[in-house]
């Protein structure tokens, strides 16, 4: 079994068991409770509001569990995006000295916060949100994680929160992943969804950071994320409602900015269109983003999209589009762009860890249908583009497709339950230092 990462770079790489194992727990038990999983009471010390380095941490899994082959028994073929309770999550909590404890994967269940917590009260919380895919020869992709890991740190900056770091967030999606790969869609079937928490778990009553923080991952099987599937969403403008304003928390994953946009969305889902385009708030006239996805417009070979400058979320999956259009001979233009330039756009289309790349059919303004895309015009470049994306495979001159997990910069990280001490440490220290890894490699245990 092979665990891959997916990375930045030049060209997108871009991926029952009869009896739960035996878990050995890598932080002691806590003395006081503030967090409940199932029966079992988890504590979280006070944190000092300005939080210290932190450290990488590993759960330990089973290794009978990691290697299984096995799926369960799902309607792969209608998976839809929606939870699937599976198996295990990770959790992390801040000591006293600003450090996030080495996490521990336990049994998926509900958790119970005081009502007097800051996530609870004043919204004090982050998430993000990225996939595994399963490929054909049984090894698992995911897509940046690292990307994930360094957005999560902007938002807790501008939140007042501790982060995990990079590296412990990435050893925790994997051992996530590991310990729930029986929920893996079989390829093309769908992937694993994969939600990082990270919220103000202390009590507070006055207007203050949260003295205590935790850190959870949990994990789900999901497919198409709009009704429609692959086929062409239709959105309505929204010039009402505004999903972010300047100086506010529009460009970071706070929970906030998501309760914000229900309305807008409800109404628009009511009229029967896919979601909502926003505007900004001050001009009310040049794109901002849909609810949960960024928008690209192309015209001949120019592809534009919104600056990012605060008020919408710099996605993962953007740049990853905006990398392969630059390498395909595509002119990007990260602008302001009016509403009044998609009545003369070519092709539209969302992107996101969720929607993926979602090709737009229609958008509407003002009660006027100001693009629609006729079939038949979608640039073959483009579509070749957004297709190396969403299939982890670029499509060669010959018009064949070629893998893309094996890049150069591929940094190698072996799992070291299954190496000795000193071979683990040979293994790490080779770590290219001097480029982005395309690709992590977790080796079967």
């Amino acid at each position: 079994m092979e665990f891959g990462v997916a990375s930045h770079g030049a060209v997108l790489a871009a991926a029952p068991l009869v009896a739960r194992p035996t878990w050995l727990l890598l932080s002691p038990p806590p003395p006081a409770s503030c967090i409940q999983i199932q029966n079992r009471l988890y504590s979280i010390s006070s944190l000092p509001l300005k939080a210290g380095p932190v450290r990488a941490c590993r759960a330990s899994l089973a290794s009978s569990y990691t290697q299984t082959t096995e799926t369960v028994d799902l309607d792969w073929e209608n998976l839809g995006f929606g939870i699937v309770q599976t198996d295990y999550m990770y959790i992390a909590k801040c000591g006293t000295d600003g450090n996030f404890s080495e996490g521990e994967l336990v049994p998926f269940g509900p958790i119970a916060l005081s009502p007097s917590s800051g996530v609870l009260n004043y919204g004090q919380g982050l998430f993000e949100g990225l996939k595994a895919y399963r490929k054909t020869d049984g090894s698992i992709l995911l897509f940046r994680p690292e990307e994930n890991a360094q957005r999560m740190q902007t938002g807790a900056e501008r939140m007042c929160m501790p982060a995990p770091s990079v590296e412990q967030f990435i050893d925790a999606v994997q051992q996530t992943v590991l310990a729930n790969k029986r929920w893996i869609p079989p390829t093309g079937k769908g992937s694993l969804y994969i939600r990082p928490l990270l919220m103000g778990s202390g009590t507070v009553l006055g207007l203050a950071p949260a003295p205590e923080y935790t850190f959870i991952i949990f994990v789900s099987p999901v497919g198409n994320y709009f009704k429609e599937g692959l086929a062409p969403i239709n959105l309505i403008v929204e010039d009402k409602f505004h999903r972010a304003t300047p100086g506010g928390t529009g460009g970071v994953k706070t929970i906030g900015n998501y309760a914000s946009v229900l309305m807008a969305q409800k109404i628009a889902k009511e009229k029967g269109y896919s979601d909502v385009l926003y505007l900004d708030a001050v001009h009310k006239k040049y794109l901002e983003e849909v609810s949960s996805c960024n928008i690209f417009v192309v015209k001949g070979n120019v592809i534009s999209t919104p600056a990012v400058k605060g008020t919408i979320l710099p996605g993962i999956t953007r740049k990853s589009i905006i990398d392969v259009a630059l390498s395909k001979g595509f002119q990007v233009e990260e602008r302001l762009v009016s509403v009044d330039e998609l009545l003369d756009a070519d092709e539209v289309f969302c992107t996101g860890t969720a929607v993926v790349v979602s090709p737009v059919g229609s958008i509407t303004y003002q009660g006027k249908r100001e693009f629609t895309l006729q079939s038949g015009i979608r640039p073959p470049r483009c579509r070749r583009c957004v297709t190396a994306a969403i299939h982890f495979t670029d499509e060669s001159s010959d018009g064949s497709n070629r893998g893309l997990d094996g890049l150069d910069c591929a940094t190698e990280l072996i799992d070291r339950g299954s190496l000795p001490t000193d071979e683990f440490a040979r293994s790490s220290s080779r770590r290219s230092q001097s480029c982005v890894p395309l690709q992590l490699q977790f080796c079967s245990v």
